[in-house]
């Protein structure tokens, strides 16, 4: 075809053919990369999804970092539930988790356990073997020392009266922890479990449920636990040879020193403060001290199970208390109350090869004594 001036035009079918392949070309890079970007997310998808693999496989620290940084937030200084559940200063404090991701029935979530994940586990402890009794210690992560003189002690024993005895540790997440050494820890004894809630004094109450928690999901066939702290003389013999009695319960038990009518302490300045809107009543219901007690092994799916709607408080071994209240149950005295100690003030072998427990000042305390009860020749 030729204009007006007589000079012939390119045909429009040759014109069009040159652009439709331009644009052909940018529609299959462009769907080139769109697929290539779907596959990218995909895989950071499940990478992060797998966060057992992760903090299997990459160095610990950095998860620990975006736990601070990114992930969980933490709420200071009260911890966060349903909004008519909001608590004062001085109370737990915890991971936060969107309203979507709250088990459904669970009025108090924060001391639910299952809000929280292991990122470091031992199920195999009570896979190779069925315990007869698992000792179940809270510990801080940074206090290796405390574990270090209980794997020496009371810890080491593996075999007791006859009966197979499991030690295990529970840590949470800390600021400026190794968590690096505490993997290399683990490797070494295999007796580390940790967890991401947030390990503070305030948290002993979540500490203690993902403990019973721990124990319903991966060591249900135990017959007995205790949850003991790391700051115990614990006289394993005798303990095992009281579990051993016949009239010794094999369900709903939960023994240790008994606790009676033991006010709430209300002074803001106290370490044991609870607030009227975490605990309204003026006296606790009967509960075991929280140095050291004894449970038969189905009571934490219990324990767990009825989390769910115990309003929480800071004081742990109450607060168990208050689940077996919930659960119409009450703790039973031990056949012998005197050998649940709880300070004295001087070392004496004799009386320590008679006793179940004894609060200690130190780690070096823990170590002395047990070498000195363990020498040979009787003891009184």
């Amino acid at each position: 075809m030729e204009s007006r001036t007589g000079v012939k035009e390119p045909k429009r079918p040759l014109v069009w053919s040159s652009s439709h392949q331009k644009s052909t070309l940018f529609q299959s890079w462009f769907q080139f990369l769109l697929m290539l970007s779907m596959a990218l997310f995909i895989l950071v998808y499940t990478i992060t999804d797998s966060s057992l693999s992760l903090w299997e496989n990459v160095s610990l620290s950095q998860h620990f970092q975006r736990f601070f940084n990114q992930t969980h937030q933490v709420i200071k200084p009260a911890y966060r539930a349903y909004p008519r559940h909001r608590n004062s200063v001085n109370e737990i404090t915890e991971t936060t988790k969107s309203p979507t991701e709250r088990p459904v029935g669970v009025q108090y979530h924060n001391t639910y356990p299952r809000n929280y994940h292991f990122i470091m586990d031992n199920p195999e402890a009570c896979k190779d073997k069925t315990p007869f009794l698992v000792l179940m210690v809270p510990v801080e992560p940074k206090n290796v020392a405390a574990r270090n003189a209980i794997r020496q002690t009371w810890g080491n024993e593996s075999l007791v009266q006859g009966e197979v005895v499991v030690t295990l540790f529970m840590l949470g997440l800390s600021e400026g922890t190794d968590l690096e050494k505490i993997r290399q820890e683990n490797l070494e004894h295999r007796d580390l479990i940790l967890s991401d809630f947030r390990d503070t004094y305030l948290n002993l109450t979540i500490k203690t449920m993902v403990i019973m928690d721990w124990l319903t999901t991966r060591c249900s066939t135990a017959a007995y636990a205790m949850k003991v702290d790391s700051d115990l003389f614990l006289n394993i013999d005798n303990l095992v040879l009281m579990l051993q009695k016949p009239d010794i319960p094999k369900q709903n038990y939960l023994t240790g020193m008994l606790m009676w009518n033991r006010p709430v302490v209300r002074s803001k300045n106290s370490k044991w403060y609870v607030s009227e809107e975490s605990y309204p009543e003026p006296v606790y219901p009967t509960y075991t001290l929280g140095m050291g007690y004894i449970f038969s092994n189905d009571l934490p799916e219990k324990f767990v199970e009825v989390s769910k709607s115990v309003k929480p408080f800071n004081i742990e071994d109450a607060y168990i208390g208050m689940c077996m209240k919930k659960l119409g149950l009450k703790p039973t005295s031990p056949p012998n109350p005197s050998q649940f100690r709880a300070y004295n003030t001087k070392y004496n072998r004799c009386e320590y090869s008679k006793i179940i427990t004894y609060i200690l000042g130190s780690s070096k305390e823990l170590v002395d004594y047990w070498t000195d009860l363990k020498k040979p020749g009787p003891p009184c």
